[in-house]
């Protein structure tokens, strides 16, 4: 499909997803960098065979119930029955390679039930930028950068990274913005982007994983290009791109 025209639209949340602001076909990208979809990525990088995202902890102590390796947060603590927490080091580890994690977060895996199961979601962060860039232009598909903020509210963090993907892609001529939200973005990522960690060190979430003493992921969350993977939801199971081969929902 590369060469085609492709229109990109972002909402700043969920509550503001559409799926009709652009027209078939088209893929999702999910952007939650502090931590969920850094922590996917990671987990791919470091060979997890497949990740199943639940929105619900009910769900989540199911599956755990099934013998599922579980990881999973709320309010940025880990449940008790959890096998791992969400930080990006948790998914580091040679014994879950091969393996399939089932994945329960305050915001990033919730943000699956509103694109629903007939729609690409891609997994978008720092660490697979260029990657991602990459991919995306070479699918072709229309792009819906979505992030998944905070309890439904806005966050910089997730814009920020927005900004830079979407700059990122204009590289590519065949690239079409028609959307104020994406170039509010851009111009985000243009005042982060010289010191990004001290930009975002005054976001919401950045304190509030200060005050749990789970900040120490947040400046490998802001490295580039240390996981080149992309993710790729389909059918409530994430697995890496290469495993789809490019097969569309829309055709």
């Amino acid at each position: 499909m590369s060469g085609k025209e492709q229109k990109l639209e972002l909402a700043f949340t969920p509550l503001l997803f559409r799926h009709d602001a652009l027209s078939a076909p088209y893929v999702v990208v999910l952007i939650d960098i502090l931590r969920a979809t850094t922590s996917i990525c990671t987990a791919f990088a470091h060979g997890v065979e497949a990740m199943i995202p639940v929105a619900s902890l009910e769900e989540a102590r199911h599956y755990k119930e099934w013998g599922y390796i579980i990881a999973a947060e709320r309010e940025g603590i880990k449940p008790d029955f959890a096998d791992l927490g969400n930080s990006a080091f948790h998914f580091m580890k040679p014994k879950l390679r091969g393996k399939t994690i089932v994945y329960s977060t305050t915001n990033g895996t919730q943000a699956f039930s509103v694109v629903g199961y007939t729609i690409d979601v891609v997994i978008g962060a720092f660490v697979n930028l260029s990657t991602l860039t990459k991919w995306l232009i070479e699918d072709g598909r229309n792009i819906y950068l979505l992030c998944a903020g905070w309890k439904g509210n806005f966050n910089l963090e997730d814009t920020v990274f927005a900004g830079a993907l979407a700059a990122s892609l204009m590289q590519s001529s065949q690239i079409i913005i028609q959307s104020d939200a994406v170039m509010a973005s851009i111009d985000l990522w243009n005042l982060a982007k010289n010191n990004l960690a001290e930009y975002l060190l005054k976001t919401e979430h950045s304190q509030r994983l200060k005050r749990l003493g789970l900040d120490d992921v947040i400046p490998y969350s802001l490295t580039f290009d240390t996981c080149p993977v992309v993710p790729v939801a389909r059918n409530g199971m994430i697995r890496l791109a290469t495993q789809t081969n490019h097969e569309h929902f829309y055709d």
